[in-house]
């Protein structure tokens, strides 16, 4: 399947939140960061969430991807950076980590009701995760359906394959794996029934929109399928090889350093215009991206809003 015949005149992508957040960093070449005043500051924590408009012959379109962790922190954000939850089209969520959906229900309680929340398969199971040297699991909880069908706002619909959630925009369905270092970690587990297994994350989900002139912009929540196997399964989707932006989260936190190295490595010789890692990225990945990609990288902060335009 090609989607790359449809191309979006401009694309702002707004970080709800991130894992940092500083007010005196100047604005980015492509956008701009909110600036902190008096009573009012953007919450940062240890999860992700992102707005996105396309703007097709002058209509814009909005699309909702991931909630963060503190639903009150996620709903003052909003309200700072002028997002209206009632004017989003559609939703999408990456995979089914608390630190990704935490903030869905409040978020789908002021929403349209009869929209569209999209999920990839397994969403809803329960997760743990383990300590390094350690045979104890870490309950991380699990995104209730039962809850979203309650409420009666949103629609689930389950993409097991590429779906256009609004013009221009399009989640990837699952991931191809093509590179032979990006393993998917020992120590994140799924329950399914009443047994334990390591989780591979066949559901989990990437954005990707075609800005005209530019080429692709990819949005990743985790990248638990490691981000070179996610910017090759967007290439090989709409058939594009130019990358304008990499964005989200890489997944390299506590990743050993030759991992990193041949991450970067490979991004690299994609050539992004910009590379933007975030959330589970990890300080040291973060880092060595900065100085190997110096005339790419952004160091992203949460409020950050990014214009992608022909």
């Amino acid at each position: 399947m090609r989607t790359g015949s449809l191309a979006v005149d401009g694309l702002t992508l707004t970080i709800v939140t991130d894992n940092y957040y500083d007010a005196l960093r100047p604005d980015p070449p492509i956008g701009k960061r909110f600036r902190a005043f008096p009573g009012a500051s953007i919450h940062a924590e240890h999860g992700f969430s992102c707005h996105l408009e396309t703007v097709i012959n002058g209509e814009s379109h909005f699309f909702m991807f991931d909630y963060g962790l503190d639903s009150l922190g996620i709903i003052n954000n909003m309200a700072l950076l002028g997002i209206d939850p009632g004017m989003v089209d559609a939703f999408g969520l990456s995979h089914g980590h608390f630190d990704h959906w935490s903030g869905l229900l409040a978020i789908l309680g002021r929403a349209s009701p009869g929209i569209h929340l999209y999920v990839g398969e397994e969403v809803f199971a329960r997760r743990f995760s383990r300590r390094p040297g350690s045979d104890d699991l870490i309950d991380l909880g699990r995104l209730e359906k039962e809850g979203i069908e309650r409420q009666g706002i949103a629609e689930i619909v389950e993409a097991r394959g590429p779906v256009e959630v609004i013009p221009g925009c399009y989640l990837t369905g699952k991931i191809g794996r093509v590179t032979d270092y990006e393993q998917d970690s020992p120590n994140l587990i799924i329950q399914k029934g009443g047994t334990f297994e390591q989780d591979y994350f066949p559901g989990e989900q990437a954005v990707v929109c075609n800005v005209k002139g530019k080429g692709i912009v990819i949005l990743s929540g985790c990248a638990h399928a490691g981000i070179v196997n996610t910017v090759k399964h967007a290439q090989h989707l709409t058939g594009i090889e130019e990358v304008h932006a990499v964005i989200g989260g890489f997944h390299l936190i506590n990743a050993a350093p030759e991992i990193i190295e041949k991450t970067v490595s490979d991004i690299k010789q994609i050539a992004p215009d910009y590379i933007i890692p975030a959330h589970c990225t990890g300080f040291e990945a973060i880092a060595f991206v900065a100085s190997e990609m110096p005339e790419q990288f952004i160091l992203n902060t949460a409020g950050t809003q990014y214009v992608f335009t022909r």
